[in-house]
């Protein structure tokens, strides 16, 4: 029988968003009910909220979520009821080109719940990635469930299913970052903190932490940033080079996604070194510059999918790390709210005041 529960639902662009109930139906083929215990409050979610991802409203907001399962479909064997998982808007497919290859984490046809989700009067709803997790139970397809050590606090363990995973990834996946390794991390938000904390995984020498605000520099510290630099008060080129003996970064990673960001990380890198971008740019921003810069300079240019993550391989690693204690998880969760407060969080979060705020459900 469909559950009727509470969900966060963002109507219209710029619209406050309200709480109602919302009809989620039993899982049919590949599918799972989620009874969700704790979800971040993301950048993605805001997006969402003000039109900057489509205009296919309303949204059932949330995605950075953990919980348990409650209910699958018949043919679903990889996860069962009771089963702890971190939900992500990867669900492989398998057969496609890039999985072909063995490229799984570049899928180019994952998937989501094939049912929909309603409010009451029977209007569909968005879940925000595929996921929709502002809500007491949601429906995904069951490859965007990833079973993790039940132990382990959903607060701060659902944030591997966006902003954590994407920064770790950006640094460990996309730029190969490996031991001895100089890196330069810019904007110290949640996905560069997380930039950051990856590189100290992966055993980089040197992690330099940009930003303009002495608070962000701060907390990136406590991450594993070895330098700081405030671009506000000098030039982070000129401070980069000058950390790493007048050369460069081996891996800078833009975790702002603006085009003054993404050329401070290319000018900032070594020759033959990695760019790799990880905040999201939006629509209208352009970049020019000197054609000749991108053959002289050699190296790569890449850009970060969702870290470029396999939920399934990287998902238990670093929960493994962060109940060993070398993976500081619990220093994203700023605070603890509950599902009424999410405006007030996307405040907080617009306005630098927290790395992540965390819905936590009764």
């Amino acid at each position: 029988m469909p559950s009727t529960v509470k969900g966060v639902i963002a109507r219209g662009k710029g619209q406050a968003v309200s709480v109602e109930n919302v009809i989620v139906p039993d899982p049919g083929p590949g599918e799972a009910l989620v009874k969700i215990q704790a979800c971040g409050v993301c950048h993605t979610d805001l997006h969402y909220r003000e039109g900057g991802i489509n205009d296919d409203f309303p949204f059932l907001l949330g995605h950075e979520a953990a919980g348990i399962v409650e209910a699958v479909g018949n043919d679903v064997t990889d996860v069962a009821p009771g089963d702890f998982v971190i939900l992500n808007w990867r669900a492989i497919c398998g057969e496609c080109r890039a999985c072909l290859r063995g490229e799984q984490w570049n899928c180019f046809n994952t998937h989501n719940a094939t049912q929909k989700m309603t409010l009451k009067d029977g209007t569909e709803l968005s879940p925000a990635l595929g996921i929709g997790a502002f809500i007491e139970k949601t429906l995904v397809a069951a490859g965007q469930c990833t079973k993790v050590d039940p132990n382990a606090d959903p607060a701060a363990v659902g944030l591997l299913g966006c902003g954590v995973m994407a920064g770790v990834g950006a640094a460990i996946n996309t730029g190969k970052v490996t031991r001895g390794m100089s890196v330069a991390v810019i904007g110290c938000g949640g996905v560069g903190d997380a930039a950051i904390a990856g590189a100290s995984l992966a055993g980089a020498a040197k992690v330099i932490a940009v930003d303009v605000e002495d608070r962000k520099l701060e907390w990136a510290k406590q991450f594993g940033a070895t330098h700081t630099v405030n671009s506000k008060e000098r030039d982070a080129v000129e401070a980069i080079q000058e950390l790493t003996g007048g050369f460069g970064a081996d891996v800078v990673i833009d975790a702002v996604g603006r085009p003054e960001t993404w050329k401070t990380a290319f000018y900032a890198r070594d020759l033959a070194g990695t760019v790799v971008l990880v905040g999201v740019p939006t629509p209208e921003m352009r970049i020019e510059m000197p054609f000749q810069e991108f053959f002289g300079r050699g190296g790569s240019l890449k850009s970060s999918w969702y870290g470029d993550c396999l939920p399934s391989r990287d998902f238990p690693m670093l929960v493994d790390l962060y109940q060993q204690g070398k993976f500081n998880l619990d220093a994203f969760v700023s605070e603890r709210i509950g599902i009424d407060d999410i405006e007030s969080a996307f405040t907080k979060m617009h306005d630098g005041d927290v790395l992540r705020s965390v819905v936590i459900m009764k």
